[in-house]
Order: structure tokens, then sequence, then C-alpha cells
């Protein structure tokens, strides 16, 4: 079985991918290595599929020799023992190889930092919430995710009416012309993404977008030091009709701009045939926070990019009832002041 590490050639030191730089690095000496110049050891195995979730899931650390076990869908760690940084090689290769990676800019220290700063935001959160200081554990996982190019043959009926309205004489008329409305539209998407991993939640996952694309790179194993990653669970032909019904809104309200001349519109019928252009796979930085908060496990996800946040936090209820009290009583207080106006009692 394939273990890869990195360690520095210069102090033997574990070597790790910087968000900062861009490069690998060694934080014992400072050493920075160009990814796009390593010798990636995955390339000489890419045309074999060497795994399978009936093999064993035991590897071995090169660096003290202890055994590592791991999930079937881990391909990226870290020893358990000694802390060095372990790529799974052999679930990286043949179909299960990424055509792309976007690594991640943001540092576990930031993260941290912009989590704080969106607990604080949470209004409605308890005061002990707020506070941030009950993160059981932060995580950095580049999660599998299929994007899909999407050509989609679209035939829509409807039937809608122009209605006018026009003053003659003394008569105020009102005209509605009705019509049989018949469009053939040709609609394609691009990197539509959706998560293929099985362990996260697929709406967190969903509420992370959007991804910058224009900083997807050429796969490349390197960019897993120091992180943890996952291989997908679910193939694109699976996960195909997730993503037709994810760009289904997108196609109705498009059908529905093409008909904006109309004053109604009802859609009779809809035959969309979508196919698929083109998929791959590719890997996403994601940051994951395991909150506790009175003996309650809350996840929240972080775009390792953009650094945008999702999750459900707790919701206090004094905080809820103090909020509705408040509107009760402006919207009192404005009925009030308009009555005054309108020549009626203030109280």
């Amino acid at each position: 079985m394939q273990v890869i590490d990195y360690k520095c050639p210069n102090c033997g030191g574990d070597m790790a991918f910087d968000n900062k730089t861009g490069m690998l690095a060694c934080h014992s000496c400072g050493r920075t290595d160009n990814i796009e110049g390593i010798a990636d050891p995955l390339t000489l195995t890419q045309n074999q599929n060497t795994f399978s979730e009936d093999e064993a899931t035991e590897y071995h650390c090169k660096s003290c020799g202890a055994v590592v076990m791991t999930e079937p869908e881990t391909t990226a760690t870290a020893c358990s023992f000694c802390g060095s940084n372990l790529v799974l090689g052999d679930r990286l290769t043949g179909k299960l190889a990424p055509a792309y990676v976007i690594p991640f800019s943001i540092g576990k220290d930031d993260a941290m930092k912009a989590f704080r700063k969106w607990c604080r935001n949470g209004r409605l959160t308890p005061n002990g919430f707020m506070t941030a200081d009950r993160v059981k554990g932060i995580t950095g996982m580049y999660v599998p995710f299929w994007l899909y190019d999407l050509d989609n043959q679209i035939h829509a009926q409807a039937r809608a009416t122009k209605v006018r309205n026009y003053k003659q004489g003394d008569y105020l008329y009102t005209e509605t012309q009705h019509f049989d409305v018949h469009r053939k539209i040709r609609l394609n998407y691009v990197k539509v993404p959706i998560d293929a991993s099985e362990k996260m939640n697929d709406q967190l996952m969903d509420r992370l977008e959007p991804f910058p694309y224009d900083k997807l790179k050429s796969f490349k194993s390197p960019y897993l030091a120091g992180y943890i990653a996952e291989k997908y669970r679910y193939n694109d032909e699976e996960l195909f009709p997730r993503a037709q019904e994810k760009i289904r809104e997108f196609i109705d309200s498009y059908i529905r701009s093409t008909m904006s001349e109309y004053t109604t519109v009802n859609v009779t019928d809809k035959q969309v045939d979508t196919t698929i252009h083109q998929v791959d796979y590719v890997l996403l930085p994601v940051w994951v926070v395991h909150y506790d908060y009175k003996k309650t496990e809350h996840t929240f996800a972080m775009n390792g990019q953009t650094g945008k946040v999702v999750g459900k936090p707790p919701i206090s209820k004094a905080k809820v009832a103090a909020w509705f009290a408040s509107i009760s009583a402006a919207s009192f207080l404005s009925l009030k002041l308009v009555s005054w106006m309108m020549g009626g009692g203030l109280w």
C-alpha cells in the first residue's frame, strides 16, 4: 500500500502545504518548495486502480512505523503517534484520482478568528454560545465533489395573457388577449458542484457555495499534506439526479424570463432533456468546526477559500421573545402615531 509523506531535504522535518505561500513548507527550518516543481509519486500509478473498499484499511507510518488505521474514505491523514502527515496514494489513483483541487487559502488560526467573529454576530444565539470557547475541534478537510457541465434541451408550452386597460369617452375598458406560447431553449450550466461524501451534510455543503473555480489547480498530492482528505463515496452517475434537481429552479426561472412580455403565464407542459457534457472529480477546501454547547454538539463549516461560515447555531428563547416584544411595541407605537396624525388621540 502506497503511503506518501513529505520530509524536508534540509532537516528531515515534516512538510505541509502552506496556505499563505501556496508552497510545501517545513515549519522546522523554514524551507519552502514550489509544488508545481515537485515530482508527484502518484503520476507513476495514475492508470492503476489499486484500492477497493473490500481491502484492508491498515497502513504503516514511514516515520515511526506505527500502524495507522483509517476509514475506507480517508485519503490523507496524520499519524496519531508521531504526527507525520500521510497521503494514502493508492486511494488517489486510477478512477479515484481527482482531476483538480482548490487549495486552502485560509489557515487554521484565521479560520478560528473568523468563526469567533461569526459567533459574536448571532443576535438570537445564547450569550454563552457567543464566546466561541467551546470548540471541540477544527479540522481542515478536502471534501470530494463532482463538478458537472450540463447541457439542457428544453421544450416548454404555456398559456399566457396580455391585459390592456384604456379609457374611451366616459368608459374604462379592459382588453385581455390570450396566447399559446411555445419555447425551444438550449441552456447550459458549467461547474455545478455536488458533494460526493457520505459523511458531510449535503445542505451544509450547498450553502458553502460558491467556491472560486478560477483557483482550481491540477491535482497534486502535496496539496493534501497537513490536511484530512476523503475520496468520493458516490460516483458521478449516482449523483447525476441531484445535479439535475439542483438546476431545476434556475431552468424554471429562465423559462419564465423568456415570457416576460405577457401579463400572466401558466406553464402547461415542460420537457427537459439533460445530458452530461463533462464531469470532473475535484477536492474542495472546508474547515469543519465541532462545537459543544450544553452537552449538544453543533457542526459548522467554513469555505476554506472565501471564509464563508454556515451552520445552525442554538437559538435563545428569551432573546426571541424579547425580539418579538420589541417588534410588537414598535408596531403599536407606529399605529398610535398614525392615529394621532389623522386626528385621533395619541393615548
